[in-house]
């Protein structure tokens, strides 16, 4: 992957991201062909894909991904969230080199106890645009 420079990628819609799209997961243009994206959009999908992806699940790339999902079980508490900080920090460090990560937090959120809302503060490189990006992880150490 170059550093900073122009990269296209197939367009993956999320139904958490995209409420309104018709179906989840790779999308076709009406020509038949995958449809792609570039520029900040690129990297905000990159993002998305990697910390939706826990390390060991794709079969080419198994160190690939972030280790949020060992939270799954956890309490929602400040050390959970110390964590998941530490965690998507690590993953963004080592797979998405066309930012400079300026902050990560992570809250308990107001309205679902059981949802940690991790925010990432980011620079694009190619372009010194400013971008947030908001995940919200699910936990389940209440129901344990």
């Amino acid at each position: 992957m170059p550093d900073g420079g122009p990269v296209s990628s197939f367009r993956f819609a999320h139904p958490e991201w995209e409420p309104g799209v018709a179906r989840p997961g790779l999308q076709v243009a009406p020509t038949g062909a995958l449809e792609l994206v570039d520029g900040p959009a690129a990297v905000r999908q990159s993002i998305l894909l990697l910390l939706s992806t826990a390390p060991g699940e794709r079969v080419m790339r198994p160190q690939y991904g972030c280790r949020i999902h060992w939270l799954v079980f956890a309490l929602n508490n400040d050390t959970t969230a110390g964590l998941a900080i530490h965690y998507v920090r690590q993953a963004l460090r080592r797979w998405e080199p066309r930012i400079d990560v300026l902050d990560v937090d992570a809250n308990r959120d107001g309205a679902d106890a059981e949802t940690l809302v991790i925010t990432i503060r980011y620079r694009l490189r190619a372009t010194q645009e400013l971008s947030e990006f908001v995940y919200p992880l699910r936990l389940h150490g209440e129901e344990v």
